[in-house]
């Protein structure tokens, strides 16, 4: 599923606190909750946004600049908008940007001394508008795989992955093998690395006399989530530190395991010159102190990466 049906926005407001404030405000309805404004949901889901400045002391390091292509002076910026956090979200004003990628965009931006120009996407839109040249790159915990490799080109700069969580009254435990699943509804996000996973494997299943997982896909967490409390899905798939933030702050949840370890990178268009800058740009934040200062933010410090690399082959674990 790729667009919210009007049974999904009905839902959206028991679980703000892992939504963003952009969702919350398009939201319509009540849940069993009880019922909130708009404007009261937005700023209790803005509350669990960190809003500490770590960036704006970034210098531009002049070596570093020295490796974009001759006239760069500016770049389009497409980020993936509405997922959990340490995701990209809104603060209360409705237009404010926040979130772990935004922040490391920022601060290699300022690295490289250029200036961004944002437009925000569908995750499942990006990556192909980057060969159409509509953007010069994009961000959304784009998962490094072999596959994307081959029409994409990566510069990393975090560490996340696959994971699963579930209702706390589920009886699953760790989900080492997608047989665990069968029979079950697999909530996770459209366009993802999850849902390719899924859709990929779901013959296990099948193959092993069983019923087959369902895969229910959501472009608007609000609605993955509402989909988990209500029970029309058993367990969601979605990336470990966004499903961490999630347990955290939404009652009712358990988060169950790591499933899959990937690099996670900017992404541009197959043979971009803008590469090697990016590289350089990543490590110099890691050498200044900066990277730590913003996976600290976001309690993710778990995902550091010791250096950032251009497009490596997918982490198998």
């Amino acid at each position: 599923m790729r667009s919210l049906t009007r049974t999904h926005r009905r839902h959206v407001l028991p679980f703000v606190l892992i939504s963003s404030a952009a969702l919350v405000l398009t939201a319509c309805g009540s849940g069993s909750g009880g019922t909130h404004s708009a404007g009261t949901a937005a700023a209790k889901a803005a509350d669990q946004i960190p809003t500490t400045d770590v960036v704006s002391g970034v210098r531009e390091d002049p070596a570093a600049a020295r490796l974009l292509p001759p006239g760069v002076r500016s770049l389009n910026v497409a980020y993936a908008v509405g997922g959990t956090p340490p995701g990209t979200s809104y603060l209360p004003d409705g237009k404010t940007l926040a979130g772990q990628d935004v922040d490391f965009t920022d601060a290699v931006a300022k690295v490289l001394g250029v200036k961004l120009r944002t437009s925000q996407a569908g995750f499942e839109a990006i990556l192909p508008a980057l060969d159409s040249g509509k953007y010069d790159l994009g961000v959304g915990n784009f998962g490094v795989t072999d596959e994307r490799r081959r029409t994409i080109d990566f510069v990393t700069y975090i560490n996340d992955g696959q994971g699963f969580a579930a209702r706390k009254d589920s009886k699953l435990g760790a989900i080492t093998d997608l047989k665990q699943l069968c029979g079950l509804n697999v909530a996770t996000g459209a366009g993802t690395t999850f849902e390719a996973t899924l859709e990929k494997n779901k013959h296990l299943c099948t193959d092993a006399g069983k019923k087959a997982y369902g895969v229910q896909t959501y472009s608007d967490s609000g609605a993955l989530w509402s989909s988990l409390q209500q029970g029309r899905s058993d367990v969601v798939m979605s990336t470990i530190n966004g499903l961490r933030y999630a347990v955290a702050h939404q009652p009712g949840l358990k988060f169950l395991n790591e499933f899959h370890r990937l690099d996670v990178g900017f992404a541009f268009k197959k043979g971009t010159k803008l590469a090697p800058a990016f590289r350089a740009a990543v490590n110099r934040l890691i050498a200044d102190g900066t990277y730590d200062r913003i996976l600290a933010k976001w309690g993710t410090k778990a995902s550091a990466i010791k250096e950032s690399r251009i497009s490596p082959p997918e982490l198998k674990n």
